[in-house]
């Protein structure tokens, strides 16, 4: 079966992700999972680091965090690196706690790759790629950023995601 499709349609333009669901299937199902309740609808990329990475999913653009799900396992592996365009979970340092919250790479991060079973050396799952859309990843890596309350790198202009969808290849 072929890997799924997600569009994402952003206030800034659109983003087409396949989704590695033969290499991440448990984050992949939790991620659609997320896609086919709508949950995405409405939040903002609010974290942006120039030359890093954009991270979404979890937060309004009241910088309100929406409710999540219990946490999926980390499917993160040394085969499946953090190149430009993937698309990777986002957690705290414990590495079995993403949810809803997602990052595209902006540039190569082999750092953030798995190396081992520590929490320092578990890395970040990669469950997709950018097909189409990098122009508008670019775009919003450059946007110019602030302090929000407690958070750094929060787009002065909020780039939303206006809808997260299933997208069928033909």
């Amino acid at each position: 079966m072929a890997n799924p499709y997600v569009l994402l349609e952003t206030s800034m333009g659109e983003i087409l992700v396949e989704l590695f669901a033969d290499k991440a299937p448990k984050t992949v199902e939790n991620f659609l999972s997320y896609v086919d309740e709508g949950f995405y609808e409405g939040t903002i990329f609010h974290r942006v680091i120039r030359d890093f990475m954009n991270q979404g999913g979890g937060f309004d653009m009241m910088m309100k965090e929406r409710q999540t799900k219990a946490p999926v396992a980390n499917e993160a592996s040394p085969e499946v690196p953090n190149l430009r365009g993937t698309i990777a979970m986002a957690r705290t340092m414990e590495p079995h706690s993403a949810t809803a919250q997602f990052f595209i790479n902006a540039k190569d991060n082999h750092f953030l790759d798995r190396r081992g079973d520590t929490p320092e050396t578990y890395g970040y799952c990669v469950f997709g790629r950018v097909e189409e859309g990098m122009d508008v990843v670019d775009k919003i890596n450059k946007l110019r950023t602030k302090r929000f309350g407690f958070h750094d790198d929060v787009p002065v202009d909020p780039v939303t995601i206006l809808s997260a969808k299933r997208f069928e290849m033909e």
